[in-house]
């Protein structure tokens, strides 16, 4: 069965683009059928992935508007395994004319059913904003994993997420739960990085993942290559953190441990 995972976070730069990159990297290299879905207008997704905007007129706007069909749009990328349905500059708008469509909520849950048997996961990458694109990605979702970067403000923003999280599950999405929450830009040396694992694992407990994504400059240097970082240093610390955290996942979801 398909299992679909939103990438949130309203605060941009904590690694939520990266970490769909390369967590969607990880599991076709452990031969997973994936699907990555670029929800974020800047696109970022795409292009770390090696693919220039202007080279290309498939995009998931028209998917969600209802003028496109999903299958139409699906890029095939450089790493076996893994296909794109990319961003585009239009979604800049989505949320504007999402506000009179009828099942405004469940458009792209709705345009993806068609597709889903031929992957094993599809991942959304969501924008910074808990609009209407985040609403119907955690619609259209199983799972959310939440990328929280160690920093003072860490949970204060994260209950925000939570609590959009438990209005689409009480709306719109009885079935939707917290895969996990993902600790990245780790720099064990610091003592607020410390704190912030430490007060995290209190507060979510096991939904933490087990794994922590180091700051690590080739993870960094990656997405100027258009490549994951398993792809452009496969030997790197982020790379093998990746490719630990896909593990986890995989054990998650198929072992039926996600949270509430």
């Amino acid at each position: 069965m398909t299992q679909i995972i939103a990438f949130a976070n309203q605060k941009g730069g904590v690694g939520k683009t990266t970490t769909a990159i390369n967590i969607g990297a990880s599991l076709a290299a452990i031969k997973k059928r994936v699907l990555l879905i670029d929800l974020d207008q800047q696109g970022n997704a795409g292009t770390g992935l090696g693919f220039s905007r202007a080279a290309h007129r498939q995009s998931v706007y028209g998917v969600i508007m209802g003028t496109a069909n999903a299958a139409d749009n699906i890029l095939s990328t450089a790493v076996p395994g893994l296909h794109l349905l990319p961003s585009s500059q239009a979604l800049a708008g989505a949320d504007i004319d999402l506000l009179d469509m009828e099942n405004r909520e469940f458009r792209l849950r709705d345009a993806l059913q068609p597709i889903l048997p031929h992957y094993d996961y599809v991942l959304l990458d969501c924008p910074p904003a808990l609009g209407f694109l985040t609403i119907n990605a955690l619609a259209a979702a199983d799972g959310v994993i939440v990328p929280l970067q160690c920093e003072f403000f860490a949970l204060e923003g994260i209950q925000q997420l939570m609590d959009t999280i438990s209005i689409v599950k009480e709306k719109w999405n009885p079935s939707l739960s917290v895969l996990g929450v993902l600790l990245t830009m780790y720099e064990r040396r610091y003592s607020v990085t410390r704190a912030v694992d430490d007060d995290v694992r209190n507060t979510f407990g096991d939904l933490v993942f087990k794994t922590v994504v180091p700051r690590n400059v080739r993870v960094s240097e990656a997405p100027s290559h258009g490549k994951p970082a398993l792809f452009y240093d496969f030997n790197s610390a982020g790379a093998q953190a990746y490719l630990r955290v896909a593990t986890e996942v995989v054990q998650r979801t198929s072992g039926g441990e996600y949270g509430e």
